[in-house]
C-alpha cells in the first residue's frame, strides 16, 4: 500500500488518551496504519492537503439495519410507533432478495461513509427468499468499509405471540447452526481486521429465552460479541414485565446478556438500576437519538450514562426509522437532547464527538481504531471548514455546532473512499440506479 502524507492539517482532534488537539500537524500513513504524527514531514508517495481542515478519526457507527434502505419515508410507517411501524414493514421485507439486502447495504455503507463513518456494525435479522450474511459483507467489501456485521435471528412469529410473521421467522437450530458458519468463514480477530461477525438474536419480543441463553453460549465459545435490542420504549418495558416478569436489564443478565463483550440497542428507558449494573459490568450501548426521535421512543439517559462510565456509542439505526444516515447529524442530535432535557452545559460539541468516536470503538471492542494516534489504523475523516457551514465559526473543531455534513476526504485502512468529496471505491450513479430499480419493485408488490 502507497504512503500518504496528509500535511499541513489546520486543526486534528486526536481522541487519543491525552484527548490532545493538535494544529499545524501532519499524518503520515503507511500500510494501514497511522505511521507517524509530526510537523514539516517528507514523503516520497502521496500527498494530501488538510490546509482548512480539521481532521478526525473516521467515525463509529454502533447499530444499522442496512437493507432497509429500500424502505425510507413508507406511508403508514411514517407516523407509527415501533410496534405499529414494525407491522406495516415486516410485509414489505418479506419481499426482499438477496440482490435487493446487497444493494441496499451498498447504498446504506456510501451514505455513511459521505458522513464521515469508517466502521460501522450491521444488525441484519432476517433473511428473506435465500438471503445471507454475506449480502452485506460483500456489499461492504465493495465500499471498502470497515465491518462488524451480526448474525441476527428472529423465531417467534404471530402465530406463537410474536410480532413478526411467521413467514420472517426461523427454526432456532437452523439459526445456532447458522451462527457456527457465519463466525467460522468471515469472523477475523486480528487487529486491524476489516470484518468481525456478532451473534445478535433481534430482541426479547422476537425470539425465545432459550435463543437468547444459547447464543450468548456459543459466543463464548466462539470469542464473538453479542448485540441486540433492549429497553427502546414503554411498549418494550411493559412486554418485558408482562412476559418475563422483570425489567429488561435484569432479562439481558439473567440470560448472560451483560459483560465488555455484550451491546445493546437503544436503552431509553435504563433506570438506575440498569445503568449501575451496565456501569459494572462494562456492557456496552448503541444511542440511537434521531431514530429515538423519529419513532417517539423519548431521550435516552445518556449524560446519566456517561457519567456512571458506561461504554456509550452512536448509532444511525435503519433508515427506515431515521430516515436518514448520517452519523456526524447523529453526533449533534445527542449533543442536542442532552441539551434539552438537562441544560445547555450537559454536553458539549467535544464530548458528543468523542461518542462518535472513540467511544464507538470500544462499545465495539475496537481498541485499534477511533483514535489518531501512531500505531493505530488508519482510519480519518477529513473536513473543510472553509465552506458556508463553516464561515463565521470563531471555533472550527467544534464541528456539531458550526461544520461541514459530509467528509472531504475519508480513509479507512489507509485506502480512500471518499475523495474530495465523491465515493472512490464505486459508481455511484449507478449504484443509485439499481437501489431506485429495487425500491421500485418492492413498492409495486407492497
Amino acid at each position: 500500500m502507497p504512503e500518504i502524507l496528509i500535511q499541513n492539517i489546520d486543526i486534528a482532534l486526536t481522541m487519543d488518551d491525552q484527548r490532545r488537539r493538535l494544529s499545524a500537524v501532519d499524518l503520515r500513513l503507511r500500510d494501514g496504519i497511522i505511521a507517524e504524527i509530526g510537523s514539516d514531514l517528507s514523503t516520497t508517495g502521496e500527498r494530501i492537503s488538510g490546509r482548512g481542515c480539521v481532521v478526525t478519526p473516521g467515525l463509529v457507527n454502533t447499530h444499522h439495519h442496512l437493507y432497509q434502505n429500500l424502505t425510507r419515508a413508507v406511508p403508514g410507517a411514517q407516523d407509527a410507533l415501533l410496534f405499529g411501524w414494525l407491522k406495516r414493514l415486516y410485509p414489505i421485507w418479506s419481499a426482499f432478495t438477496p440482490d435487493d439486502i446487497h444493494v441496499s447495504a451498498q447504498l446504506g455503507l456510501a451514505e455513511l461513509a459521505f458522513s464521515g463513518c469508517s466502521l460501522t456494525s450491521d444488525h441484519l435479522y432476517l433473511y428473506p427468499n435465500g438471503s445471507r450474511l454475506e449480502d452485506t459483507i460483500e456489499a461492504a467489501g465493495d465500499i471498502g468499509m470497515r465491518f462488524q456485521p451480526t448474525r441476527g435471528a428472529m423465531s417467534i412469529g404471530e402465530s406463537a405471540g410474536g410480532l413478526p410473521p411467521d413467514s420472517l421467522v426461523e427454526d432456532e437450530r437452523a439459526i445456532l447452526d447458522d451462527m457456527i458458519r457465519v463466525v467460522d468463514r468471515f469472523h477475523d480477530a486480528a487487529e486491524g481486521s476489516m470484518c468481525r461477525v456478532a451473534l445478535a438474536p433481534c430482541s426479547p419480543f422476537s425470539v425465545s429465552r432459550e435463543l437468547m441463553r444459547d447464543s450468548a453460549l456459543l459466543a463464548r465459545d466462539k470469542g464473538v460479541m453479542l448485540h441486540t435490542h433492549l429497553a427502546e420504549n414503554d411498549e418494550d418495558i411493559a412486554y418485558s414485565l408482562a412476559q418475563f416478569g422483570c425489567r429488561p436489564g435484569q432479562y439481558a443478565e439473567d440470560l448472560g446478556w451483560t459483560g465488555p463483550d455484550v451491546w445493546h440497542a437503544h436503552c431509553v428507558k435504563l433506570d438506575a438500576e440498569e445503568i449501575d449494573l451496565f456501569a459494572r459490568t462494562r456492557t456496552g450501548v448503541a444511542h440511537c437519538p434521531c431514530s429515538n426521535c423519529r419513532l417517539g421512543s423519548g431521550i435516552a439517559p445518556l449524560r446519566a450514562m456517561r457519567d456512571a462510565r458506561v461504554p456509550v456509542g452512536l448509532g444511525v439505526d435503519g433508515s427506515a426509522s431515521n430516515d436518514m444516515a448520517s452519523l456526524i447529524s447523529e453526533a449533534r442530535q445527542a449533543m442536542l437532547l442532552q441539551r434539552v432535557a438537562q441544560g445547555a452545559d450537559a454536553m458539549s460539541a467535544y464530548e458528543a464527538l468523542e461518542i462518535a468516536t472513540r467511544g464507538g470503538a470500544e462499545v465495539l471492542g475496537r481498541p485499534d481504531v477511533g483514535q489518531l494516534a501512531v500505531g493505530k489504523r488508519a482510519d480519518i475523516a477529513i473536513w473543510d471548514v472553509t465552506g458556508v457551514a463553516s464561515s463565521g465559526s470563531w471555533d472550527p473543531a467544534a464541528l456539531l455546532l458550526a461544520g461541514p455534513a459530509q467528509v472531504k476526504h475519508l480513509f479507512v485502512e489507509g485506502r480512500q473512499i471518499i475523495r474530495d468529496g465523491t465515493l472512490a471505491t464505486m459508481d455511484l450513479p449507478g449504484l443509485l440506479e439499481r437501489h431506485q430499480k429495487a425500491t421500485t419493485r418492492l413498492m409495486q408488490l407492497a
